[in-house]
């Protein structure tokens, strides 16, 4: 009988990180060959507690990257940023806080999907604009972002504007390939377009 604590091998993120390193950087995987007809989204998720060696990890990434070389540009947006980057533009914080203060976080929540996603779908235009043509997209900032923005909105919206390049969202929590579940315990909706970047 087959020995299952001795065969089952403990792969640690830093090791994942390694393996997604060298994934990206293949010209299939940038060209979202082997994917059937399916569009390149990915999503690497990670313990809560390894969220600085990820952001070192992307830090680096960007670092070395060299788009005349690698073939592409790798593009990150931290969510968060970006959200407070379009509230700020907008003069639109204040209005949150405000709602915040009536409504509490349900409320900020509902209204904040609709001003993002439904109305003028300020961010997935966001990123699509500041998307180039060759790049790898990195999604960052997931926990940050939470209550007010949640993973499955992000990715739902953004796969309908954003087809030609590999995404990538960096999750804090498990994906079982279904079900998101951040910091391991909140539970997303499903999600069924993305694949696990590492297993």
């Amino acid at each position: 009988m087959r020995n299952l604590e001795t065969s089952f091998q403990i792969v640690t993120t830093q090791q994942r990180l390694e393996l997604a390193g060298r994934k990206i950087r293949e010209p299939a995987f940038r060209q979202n060959k082997g994917l059937g007809n399916e569009v390149g989204y990915y999503i690497f998720d990670y313990p809560a507690q390894d969220e600085l060696l990820v952001r070192d990890w992307i830090r680096d990434m960007q670092r070395k990257n060299s788009p005349a070389l690698d073939g592409c540009a790798l593009t990150v947006f931290d969510l968060y940023d970006t959200l407070m980057e379009l509230l700020e533009e907008e003069d639109a914080l204040e209005d949150f806080f405000s709602l915040e203060r009536r409504g509490g976080m349900d409320a900020v929540a509902r209204e904040m999907h609709c001003w993002l996603f439904e109305e003028d779908a300020f961010l997935v235009n966001r990123i699509k604009e500041r998307t180039p043509e060759h790049a790898v997209v990195f999604l960052t900032g997931v926990g940050k972002c939470y209550p007010a923005l949640r993973s499955h909105n992000v990715l739902n919206n953004l796969h309908q504007v954003l087809d030609h390049v590999p995404v990538v969202m960096f999750f804090p929590g498990i994906y079982s390939g279904q079900e998101l579940m951040l910091f391991g315990s909140v539970k997303d909706n499903n999600y069924y377009r993305a694949f696990r970047l590492t297993e």
